[in-house]
């Protein structure tokens, strides 16, 4: 009786273990699983081709870039739609974590937020409609109507220009049917945001081009916050660029 006691304790005793040790592998699994990184990207999905909608999804060169960076580093993306001019201020109150929006890097940004290497350099357009042979340079807009996307470095320019009525908007594609029906004079966009207006309009034209006077477009994080996961994605440009992702890219949204 005594040995049959022994060898049942003896079995118990090896199940439980067994057990405690099968319980603390799930457990560990489980924390693992929870310890995936979670970024809460905001950007403003009306600036073709860095960041538009098609077929209702959420599309475009930075979408992408962002979307294989945080692959190869285990990084979950959620994709938060505001507008442009509301990004900072999101960024700031904690209700995103990163801005992926084709943001120019500028000193006057860096007061508040940090920016990752530039991933991209573009300039300035300036669009008419064919038919007006007034506007032939910049100095031509001297006292025009000029619509810009309000927040941008283009808006900064278009205020600039003597005596210039800017008319902000928070989708350029207003601007662009204000122009077509002669109620603005001219429009100053990214370049590459410009030309996909120029495709689709045929009666519009450009009639200028400069710098923007940015850095280039950057990834923006919180100010003196995540020196790391600005790290990787410093990181992950630089290896799209070397794996062929990148020209993948600029070929696949005609940025060449």
């Amino acid at each position: 009786m005594k040995k049959f006691l022994t060898a049942f304790l003896v079995a118990f005793t090896g199940l439980f273990l067994v057990a405690c040790q099968n319980t603390k592998t799930e457990n560990n699994a489980s924390n693992e699983a929870n310890t995936t990184l979670i970024l809460k990207v905001g950007t403003a999905p009306n600036y073709k081709p860095f960041n538009f909608k098609q077929d209702s999804k959420l599309t475009g060169f930075d979408t992408d870039l962002i979307e294989e960076i945080a692959k190869k580093n285990g990084i979950e993306i959620v994709w938060v739609e505001t507008n442009f001019d509301g990004l900072i201020p999101a960024l700031k109150s904690g209700k995103i974590d990163m801005i992926a929006s084709a943001m120019s890097a500028t000193d006057e940004r860096r007061q508040s937020v940090d920016f990752t290497k530039p991933y991209y350099m573009s300039k300035n357009l300036y669009l008419k409609l064919k038919n007006n042979d007034s506007l032939q340079t910049k100095n031509d807009l001297e006292g025009k109507k000029i619509g810009v996307q309000l927040g941008t470095l283009q808006e900064n320019t278009a205020k600039a220009i003597k005596n210039a009525q800017v008319q902000s908007n928070k989708d350029l594609n207003i601007a662009v049917l204000a122009l077509k029906n002669n109620k603005i004079d001219a429009i100053v966009a990214d370049q590459d945001t410009a030309k996909g207006f120029l495709a689709e309009n045929p009666e519009l034209v450009s009639f200028y081009q400069e710098t923007d006077g940015g850095e280039g477009f950057s990834f923006a994080f919180d100010k003196n916050k995540q020196k790391d996961i600005i790290e990787i994605f410093n990181k992950g440009i630089d290896e799209a660029k070397t794996d062929g992702f990148y020209n993948t890219l600029i070929k696949k949204y005609e940025l060449e």
